[in-house]
């Protein structure tokens, strides 16, 4: 429901009734940040990873099977040097069958979880510098290193030696990897082609 119009008939009928009722008050104020600079992520390949076709004979029967890890190239090229955050919303949520932190593959036959991707981010280097991931899971308030992306958690980077806060950076290099891992062959029914359907959008947040 759209609160506007009372709100503002209530500030109205104030302002032309003075001393009819009495009265108490309380502050309304407006807050944000406007950064001087913006940036852009990019992910090579389009940010696909294509795991092709499997058998169902290419499934362990009794446990979980990691499928080759897929890479791709994350650049951040920003206007000037920028605070920022990493993190990702699952686009399959709720599909993820091996661990709630990581992504889903999507839901076959109706109720059939297929499987779940984790991201993490190895190898970054900011402004012409190597730098270390860093996470957090408490929306900032703490961080320590850890390569995990994903919407569990902030990511960012930090200084190889430390702290581990996150430092303003205008360019920055990494390799993305996707950890896929589809459950056992005997929990899924493999009748007709499924397909792996993992998808998650990776979200830049000023901080």
């Amino acid at each position: 429901m759209d609160r506007t119009p009372s709100v503002a008939f209530a500030i109205l009928l104030a302002a032309c009734s003075p001393g009819v009722f009495a009265a108490s008050s309380q502050d309304l104020s407006v807050t944000g940040i406007i950064t001087p600079a913006s940036c852009t992520p990019v992910l090579s390949g389009g940010g696909v990873i294509d795991h092709g076709k499997l058998t169902a004979k290419d499934l362990h029967p009794d446990f979980p099977t990691s499928l080759q890890a897929g890479e791709m190239q994350l650049q951040v090229q920003c206007e000037g040097a920028t605070f920022f955050t990493l993190t990702t919303v699952d686009n399959r949520a709720g599909s993820s069958a091996i661990n709630p932190a990581h992504h889903g593959l999507g839901i076959i036959n109706d109720d059939q979880k297929l499987g779940s991707v984790a991201f993490g981010v190895f190898d970054p280097v900011a402004d012409s510098v190597p730098v270390q991931t860093i996470l957090s899971r408490d929306n900032g308030a703490s961080w320590r290193p850890s390569s995990y992306l994903g919407h569990a958690a902030l990511t960012s980077f930090a200084p190889p030696a430390g702290p581990y806060t996150p430092m303003a950076l205008q360019t920055l290099s990494a390799r993305l990897r996707a950890f896929t891992v589809i459950v056992p062959a005997s929990d899924l029914t493999l009748l007709d082609e499924v397909p792996i359907d993992g998808q998650a959008t990776l979200q830049l947040k000023y901080w």
